[in-house]
């Protein structure tokens, strides 16, 4: 049985990067922008009780007054006091934001004619709601000290004296590392992990010591080695969590991402990963179970695939909304609880993809 997902999976990595090539290759350079402008114009177009729902996940009245607000505040901050709260109270532009990407990430890859964002369009659009997001660069398969001293790096070339971090699988745990041991706690007041593997996920258990151990061993032979896996695997990720502990005065939420309904599109290179991780760990994204995504609130639980989190959507049926759940998360970030004193959650606190 193993064998058999393992080849699975190998060929439907070959015929999916076939099939991205093609479509990279007649996507034109403005395409993004298009996307972008399309979801900005969904935001700024809801009304309170009637268009939120143009949003494919639900953004709700509050969380889209909160980013607009956010907007007209840092606009006007020179003394004109037109956005507020409904009692009146002048509110803050939005924190910056520091979006880490995963394993096998990166900031941005540029061919000529064209660019590509790991965090797909999503810098841009929350630009665009008037909050600065800057997508920095961590070794793409280091261990995780390794990658946390460099994000802690590039946290510390920003001008700003505080920020908020939102990172993507791996990069949560990176993240997690540097607040805990490396000091970074001083400069950052909310971390949001979306699709983190906390617990680990089966699938570097599969791939570390597994069936397909092997391939790990190749790699490192031709000079790529994979010591982020130790880091991803299920006791791998226990020893991390005893020893790595919340730092005082950060506020943790997550959003957890998977595939619950039956006609949820996914996409093509993790429909073997997630059939397996299905019949032994239940629910997940195509990579890491939805059990395993959970630490500090809870902001979101949304229905979609590892990649469709960071706005990369393969597959004619796809419409998961990324730039809108990056809005939505951004709008709630000045509700996270502290000292895991967690609030009733609203319910625009669930976010599912329709």
């Amino acid at each position: 049985m193993v064998t058999a997902i393992v080849v699975a999976l190998l060929v439907a990595v070959v015929v999916a990067t076939v099939a991205v090539a093609r479509w990279l290759a007649h996507r034109r350079p403005d395409d993004d922008l298009r996307d972008a402008a399309d979801t900005l114009t969904h935001v700024d177009e809801a009304e309170p009780g009637r268009d939120a729902a143009l949003l494919p996940h639900d953004v709700h009245d509050r969380e889209v007054r909160e980013v607009r607000e956010a907007r007209e505040v840092r606009e006007d901050h020179d003394g004109d006091d037109r956005a507020g709260d409904a009692a009146g109270a002048p509110r803050p532009a939005p924190v910056p934001v520091v979006l880490v990407h995963g394993l096998f990430g990166f900031d941005r890859l540029g061919v000529p004619g064209a660019r590509f964002d790991y965090f797909r369009g999503i810098a841009r659009h929350l630009a665009t709601l008037g909050c600065q997001a800057h997508a920095v660069r961590l070794p793409r398969a280091a261990s995780v000290p390794a990658r946390a001293r460099a994000l802690c790096a590039a946290i510390e070339e920003l001008p700003h004296e505080r920020v908020d971090v939102i990172a993507h699988s791996m990069g949560g745990l990176d993240a997690r590392y540097a607040l805990s041991r490396l000091g970074l706690a001083r400069r950052v007041r909310t971390l949001v992990t979306i699709g983190t593997p906390h617990l680990g996920t089966p699938i570097a258990d599969l791939a570390s010591l597994g069936a397909v151990s092997w391939a790990r061993k190749m790699l490192a032979t031709i000079g790529l080695p994979l010591d982020a896996l130790d880091w991803l695997t299920t006791a791998g990720a226990a020893r991390f969590n005893a020893e790595i502990l919340d730092a005082p005065g950060v506020r943790y939420a997550c959003v957890v991402g998977g595939m619950r309904a039956p006609k949820t599109p996914i996409a093509l290179p993790l429909v073997p990963a997630h059939a397996y991780l299905r019949r032994i760990a239940g629910a997940n994204d195509g990579l890491v179970p939805v059990a395993s995504q959970r630490w500090g609130q809870v902001l979101a639980e949304i229905e979609a695939d590892h990649f469709a989190q960071v706005g990369w959507l393969f597959g004619v049926r796809a419409a998961f909304d990324a730039t809108g759940l990056y809005a939505f998360v951004v709008a709630r970030l000045g509700d996270v609880a502290l000292d895991g004193v967690i609030p009733a959650a609203p319910e625009t606190g669930v976010v599912v993809a329709r």
